[in-house]
């Protein structure tokens, strides 16, 4: 379960979501705590109630659902700025199950004084806007990756979103330390993990990627986009790159 790590001002926080945000002078003399979260372990529980908001600030999450057969649906990856657990506020109980991947930490504000600090710090309000208006366009780019027919196509939007965040955060979007294992990809995706390896293994011998254990670099990113386009048929024909090769399959 989360431990205290330390605490920080809430200027740290809304440096996390954008260093453009106004801040309020006052704003650092708010305290936040900050919560550790070790790999594999739960941040929220599916059905717990909502009693505290979190903003992920380092590291890896995966939110998931047990379905009646016991299969752990992957719904989500979350990672720095992202707010997980956001749509309990609604119901007052977690919708999922938050898990980290990675050794993490998080800010953790109470819900019953979320609204409190919102009306205080305005660009507490905007920088949580803007994190739920990401999610809500993450999950709208999930249902894209599944209305591909090919599973080469499914993870190729997946790995072009993922590309697209770590640009977002500052990272290189083209190298990508995949946090997540193939059954979570698998998960996320809807089709079997083996399946996520066999389309890995597709995906390099045309030259767009090359795969070393969780280590991906995306060689052609104009070539994936161009793959991620044939929604109802498997791979369009791509021209050969110079990049071709073939690659080791991602391991678990």
């Amino acid at each position: 379960m989360p431990v205290v790590s330390l605490s920080e001002s809430l200027n740290d926080l809304l440096r996390l979501w954008g260093g453009d945000l106004p801040r309020a002078a006052c704003a650092g003399q708010t305290v936040l705590p900050v919560w550790r979260v070790r790999a594999g372990a739960p941040l929220l529980l599916e059905g717990a109630p909502a009693d505290l908001v979190h903003v992920v600030r380092t590291g890896a999450f995966k939110c998931q659902r047990v379905g009646e057969d016991g299969y752990e649906q992957v719904l989500a990856f979350l990672g720095p700025g992202d707010v997980p657990g956001i749509d309990a506020l609604g119901s007052g109980r977690q919708s999922c199950s938050v898990v980290a991947l990675e050794d993490s930490t998080v800010y953790a504000l109470p819900a019953r004084e979320l609204d409190r600090l919102r009306l205080l710090h305005p660009a507490l309000d905007q920088g949580l806007q803007r994190a739920v208006a990401r999610q809500l366009a993450d999950a709208r780019r999930a249902v894209e990756m599944m209305s591909a027919v090919a599973a080469e196509v499914r993870l190729g939007r997946f790995l072009l979103w993922l590309s697209e965040s770590m640009a977002t955060r500052g990272q290189s979007p083209r190298r990508l330390l995949l946090r997540m294992s193939r059954r979570d990809i698998a998960s996320l995706l809807g089709i079997a993990h083996e399946t996520v390896s066999r389309a890995f293994s597709a995906l390099t011998e045309l030259g767009l990627l090359r795969v070393e254990n969780r280590d991906v670099e995306l060689l052609d990113l104009d070539g994936l986009r161009r793959c991620t386009r044939a929604t109802r048929s498997s791979l369009v024909d791509l021209p050969a790159t110079a990049a071709t090769r073939r690659a080791p399959v991602l391991a678990a």
